[in-house]
């Protein structure tokens, strides 16, 4: 499409949502009513939900899925005309499901509003004719239903309208799409129960970005693209082609990855692409053998231009799931059934872009860059009255960056752990079993941390840890009450991010076992002197080693060292110090 078709694209859609605001359908919202200048509060959710399940009984079923932690009722609409209106029969009567979310970010509201236009629209007939008969919608207008009604201004000071709108996190000051894998936020388990319920085999995660002034008004991310299922891939990067044609073809100019300079407020530093971690929605389903698709409008277009492009990927995911879905669910059983044979095959778990870069020409504005008198930092200034073209590098040649045998048979999680770990398992979904009898010797593998680092400060009301360690073969008692996680299991990819250490978003780097990494006992130095000279008497071996390591300058300089290095070859040193309280094993515990 030239850039005159473009425009004229743009211009008539806009247009048709004008017409929208001037002549709103009964089930239309405060948005559109308004000239898509205003949204709504969640009070229009609750009655638009009902609404539709009244206007459409044989189409719409309106749910509670859970209760925030204020105690408001998390809405979802169950859309479909395939006669298959509750979870068990859209599985057994094989109905893909697409479950849609808006609000996930409560000041991103677009996805609430666009989102109940698609509905009527597509129930109507007017927008993706024939669609809801293959398929069931699962549809939240506002996932952060808490951070919705914190209701402002100036809540997203970076964007264009609507004129108020809801905050970024929870009640509880979580951010949800930062949530996805630890589930910490009551939210996020509630999410995850429907997820586990109704398996959809898409989810569309709908936000606006913040960033630089550019002309390029959307990006979509989509995994499995880079990661995962090898034919799951193929399928991702064709659903990616088929949404960036269909953009086009209604007059975006949409980016393929996140527009997120390599240097901040730098311009000419260019872009990196990659694959989030399974904090993030879309860094999460490919996990699961599923779609995860990241929809970003640009914070800087208005909101009637960034409400009908979201409202047009809504519609294409629609059309696509209808042209797809039963295709995308046959390459999601297989691919459950390949990952269900991972057991101690080598497994790509994590992804960065190389060093190789290309240049690409990317549709911005002229822009300056000098001090400002404000905070004396180098800043850009843009012009929007000047398009210009930058030449900028683009890196998106993506490798994996972290590689992990899977185990042969899973992991053991020690009784003192189980009930946090199973918990997490089960609102994932994955397959757990509780050992009724301890065994006093089993072989199984452990992670010692030779390094457990702790993070400066908190993130999401955790203090992060980072390790370097490897896996060694011991023999360990397994107490009664422990749980075997077998590997077995089309979760697999799944279980292992949450219970590798070294993964950035299990449950140890998320700190969910600092304790076993801190030390409690300890011998005072009288005491340790006294214990040194003694170990040093009766092993002319330790005498050498000792020798040795005076050799080190810091060592030698380090009191605390010193005494250390005794203490920790002593009987009394916590042989648990730095022992990571989860196993692998390669033999299903008998």
């Amino acid at each position: 499409m030239n850039p005159a078709s473009r425009l004229l694209a743009g211009a008539l859609a806009l247009v048709a949502i004008q017409v929208l605001a001037a002549d709103p359908s009964p089930l239309s919202t405060v948005s559109e009513r308004s000239g898509f200048k205003k949204t709504g509060r969640y009070d229009e959710v609750i009655a638009l939900c009902g609404a539709f399940a009244e206007r459409y009984p044989d189409a719409v079923r309106c749910i509670d899925f859970g209760v925030t932690p204020q105690g408001r009722h998390m809405k979802a609409m169950v859309v479909s005309r395939s006669g298959s209106l509750d979870a068990d029969s859209a599985r057994r009567n094989g109905v893909p499901v697409l479950l849609v979310q808006g609000g996930i970010h409560a000041g991103e509201i677009d996805g609430k509003d666009a989102g109940f236009l698609a509905v009527r629209q597509a129930l109507d007939g007017e927008a993706a004719k024939g669609s809801l008969q293959k398929q069931v919608l699962l549809f939240v207008p506002v996932f952060n239903v808490d951070g919705h009604e914190r209701f402002g201004a100036w809540n997203r000071p970076n964007q264009r309208g609507p004129e108020e709108m809801g905050w970024r996190t929870t009640a509880q000051n979580l951010n949800l799409n930062r949530d996805y894998l630890k589930a910490d936020a009551p939210e996020m388990r509630a999410m995850l129960r429907m997820i586990k319920a109704w398996d959809p085999i898409a989810y569309v995660d709908l936000h606006v970005t913040d960033g630089a002034k550019f002309r390029h008004d959307v990006s979509i991310q989509i995994e499995p693209l880079h990661a995962g299922d090898a034919a799951l891939k193929a399928a991702g990067q064709q659903m990616s082609r088929d949404m960036l044609d269909a953009l086009k073809k209604q007059g975006s100019l949409p980016l393929p990855f996140y527009p997120s300079f390599v240097t901040y407020d730098d311009p000419s530093s260019g872009f990196v692409d990659g694959v989030p971690p399974p904090r993030f929605s879309h860094g999460y389903f490919w996990l699961r053998n599923r779609f995860g698709m990241l929809v970003e409008t640009h914070s800087w277009k208005d909101y009637p231009t960034r409400v009908r492009i979201t409202r047009n990927a809504v519609i294409n995911m629609l059309e696509q799931t209808a042209e797809h879905g039963r295709e995308w669910l046959k390459l999601a059983n297989e691919a459950d059934q390949r990952s269900a044979e991972l057991a101690g095959k080598p497994v790509d778990m994590e992804f960065t872009a190389s060093d190789r870069s290309h240049d690409i020409d990317f549709l911005g504005y002229a822009y300056t860059r000098s001090p400002s008198e404000i905070s004396g930092a180098l800043m850009t200034r843009y012009d929007e009255s000047k398009p210009a073209t930058w030449t900028i590098p683009l890196r998106d040649d993506i490798q994996p960056s972290t590689v992990i045998n899977a185990p042969g048979a899973g992991y053991i999680v020690p009784a003192q752990q189980a009930r946090l770990v199973r918990t997490i398992l089960s609102l994932h979904g994955i397959q757990s079993e509780g050992l009724r009898d301890g065994m006093a010797k089993a072989d199984v593998r452990t992670f010692r941390a030779a390094e457990a680092k702790p993070a400066t400060g908190s993130m999401e009301g955790h203090q992060r840890m980072t390790f370097t360690g490897a896996w060694q073969d011991e023999q360990r008692s397994i107490p009664a009450g422990s749980v075997f996680v077998p590997i077995a299991q089309p979760e697999a990819r799944l279980v292992m991010a949450i219970l590798e250490p070294m993964l950035s978003d299990s449950l140890a780097a998320w700190g969910e076992f600092n304790n076993a990494f801190e030390g409690k006992e300890y011998m005072e130095p009288y005491v340790a002197e006294e214990v040194a000279r003694e170990m040093l008497r009766n092993d002319p071996k330790l005498q050498s080693e000792f020798a040795h390591a005076l050799e080190d300058p810091a060592f030698a300089a380090d009191p605390f060292a010193r005494l250390n290095f005794f203490y920790k070859r002593h009987a009394s040193f916590d042989e648990r110090l730095n022992l990571y309280p989860v196993y692998r094993v390669d033999r299903w515990p008998q």
